[in-house]
């Protein structure tokens, strides 16, 4: 079976945009592939300063996996950093990359152009996504088209890698989703935290209801296109078609129709996330990182060979 590699930071809480263009899909597709998922929590640290913060963050991120509808007996869910291996391999591939090929990641550029703080670890950040990919001879890394670069560096330390000490490292390959960049936040621009213009995915059905209802309309449409676009994410568009036909110009109706048929999607996960403890996560969390660390040592155990630093 071919193995499939995807990761979350846990950087805060999940909107519906995370779920209906990443998490759905993935849960989707684990199902056909040897699956694995990272809570990040490495990567995060690149941004997150709040050391209870992210704790609470990497816990909130296993239970939302499984609040998706990841099944953690068939898939891997582990954290990054139970898994030093990740973090070795990256060193290698630093030492084996340049610092312009590195300059040319969109992520560090776009850190820079924002005068924000470009610290070494975004820098670095391609080479521990590589080695967090790489590490595990992954098939498929499924990925927003703006995060197709992320594969390409992965190609290209593997590429490295291989020319310097032997074919060791398997080149994955994307499977674009094609939704990632699409789903609309409540202003009509890519749903982002970073924007503000989220609707929470596991928050209550009032703070749902009040994101729903602040949406952006173009008074002089004759139908809400932000409030379409989110809607169609849960309803197909011939299901649709009459209900905004209907209610032409309606634009409260219309926004009550898509909480409600929001909510029936939502609350079923609100509920079952609710219902895993601390606990819960913990110990899912400890077991997906024994297993993914006993694949991640069989594969250093081999590079460290080759680099020679096993004597």
């Amino acid at each position: 079976m071919q193995k499939l590699f995807t990761g979350l930071q846990p950087s805060g809480a999940l909107h519906i945009g995370n779920y209906f263009g990443a998490l759905k899909p993935f849960v989707e597709l684990s199902k056909e592939y040897d699956s694995m998922l990272m809570v990040a929590d490495y990567h995060a640290l690149t941004t997150l300063r709040n050391p209870d913060e992210l704790r609470a963050n990497i816990l909130g991120v296993a239970k939302d996996y499984i609040a998706a509808g990841i099944d953690p007996e068939k898939a891997i869910i582990f954290k990054q950093s139970d898994v030093p291996e990740h973090t070795e391999l990256s060193w290698i591939f630093q030492c084996l990359v340049t610092v312009p090929f590195l300059e040319l990641a969109h992520a560090y550029k776009d850190k820079v152009a924002k005068g924000l703080e470009a610290n070494a670890g975004l820098f670095a950040y391609p080479m521990l996504m590589a080695a967090d990919i790489l590490l595990y001879d992954t098939d498929v890394v499924p990925v927003g088209e703006d995060q197709r670069q992320h594969l390409e560096y992965s190609r290209e330390a593997a590429a490295k890698f291989n020319n310097a000490f032997g074919e060791t490292f398997k080149e994955p390959k994307e499977k674009i989703l094609k939704a990632i960049a699409t789903v609309p936040g409540i202003d009509g621009k890519k749903m982002s935290k970073s924007y503000g213009n989220t609707i929470p995915l596991f928050g209550s059905k009032d703070g749902v209801a009040k994101a729903v209802m602040s949406i952006v309309t173009d008074s002089n449409a004759e139908s809400p296109e932000n409030v379409y676009a989110i809607h169609a994410l849960v309803k197909e568009k011939y299901e649709l078609s009459d209900l905004y036909k209907t209610n032409k110009g309606k634009y409260k109706a219309l926004k009550e129709a898509l909480i409600h048929d929001l909510e029936s999607v939502l609350a079923p996960m609100r509920e079952k996330r609710d219902s895993i403890s601390d606990e819960d996560a913990k110990r899912i969390l400890q077991s997906g990182g024994e297993r993914a660390r006993e694949r991640a040592s069989k594969k250093m155990a081999d590079v460290r060979k080759k680099v020679g630093v096993a004597i």
